[in-house]
């Protein structure tokens, strides 16, 4: 019911500021490979990011950019030596963890890809400690250790009481472990902490639909198709409104 990808979703790069050494024709050919990465043309991103690879292979921005391209293209070993590529250029680029684990993950090293998260969620230069325990929590979800899923999901939220992907996890392992009501409050306190996110709408009202307060279920599942008429969340609303009850 509450099912979402237990990997995480890998957020785009942001565009650094650039040393003014920085060679105009590199700059532009990693800000090419990013607005590709942005409309959905992965292929094209990757050949950019290579491009700007091979004009400045020094710069970690540019390695974590082709690592995020042969991401979206399933070439989940190219990425991880990427992003290996972005930590020795820049040790200190701790968010680059979170993409290395993420790719470690995919290509089925789960310890490796764990320690990454861990790596990145102790680091107290991490700028989203609640992204780095998210991961760990969709780790261990994955897995069915839901005691252990249940605490990062849970430690996520005390870094970002708004983070909604949190809740999300959170709900998915109270309800694997039986704990409907207790899955309902958290995903009441989500829908507070972050009223425009159509996921949690859409999670809420199933919660209500599964525990058979419909009048509530309808109310959420009405208010994500608002939120999100086109989007995944909305149309799934849409498709468990039929479902309810008159």
């Amino acid at each position: 019911m509450l099912h979402r990808s237990c990997l995480i979703a890998l957020a785009l790069v942001a565009a650094p500021a650039l040393a003014a050494a920085q060679a105009p024709d590199a700059e532009s050919t990693f800000n090419a490979g990013l607005n590709h990465l942005k409309e959905g043309r992965p292929a094209m991103a990757v050949e950019e990011f290579r491009k700007a690879v091979r004009q400045d292979g020094k710069n970690p921005y540019f390695q974590k950019g082709l690592g995020q391209a042969y991401m979206s293209v399933g070439k989940y070993d190219d990425a991880a030596s990427a992003f290996r590529r972005a930590l020795e250029l820049n040790p200190y680029y701790v968010d680059v963890h979170n993409d290395l684990g993420t790719a470690l993950m995919l290509l089925g090293k789960r310890a490796e890809g764990k320690n990454e998260f861990l790596t990145a969620f102790n680091d107290p230069t991490n700028p989203t400690p609640e992204l780095s325990s998210r991961n760990l929590g969709n780790a261990y979800l994955e897995e069915k250790r839901y005691a252990d899923a249940i605490n990062w999901f849970r430690t996520s939220l005390g870094r970002n009481r708004g983070y909604a992907d949190a809740y999300l996890g959170l709900a998915e392992g109270l309800l694997a472990t039986g704990r409907q009501e207790e899955m309902v409050t958290q995903l009441e306190a989500g829908a507070k902490e972050a009223p425009g996110d159509p996921s949690l709408q859409l999670a809420l009202g199933q919660a209500y639909f599964k525990v058979g307060r419909f009048t509530e279920a309808r109310a959420r599942l009405e208010e994500a198709v608002k939120k999100d008429p086109d989007g995944a969340a909305g149309r799934r609303a849409a498709s468990v409104l039929k479902e309810l009850p008159r």
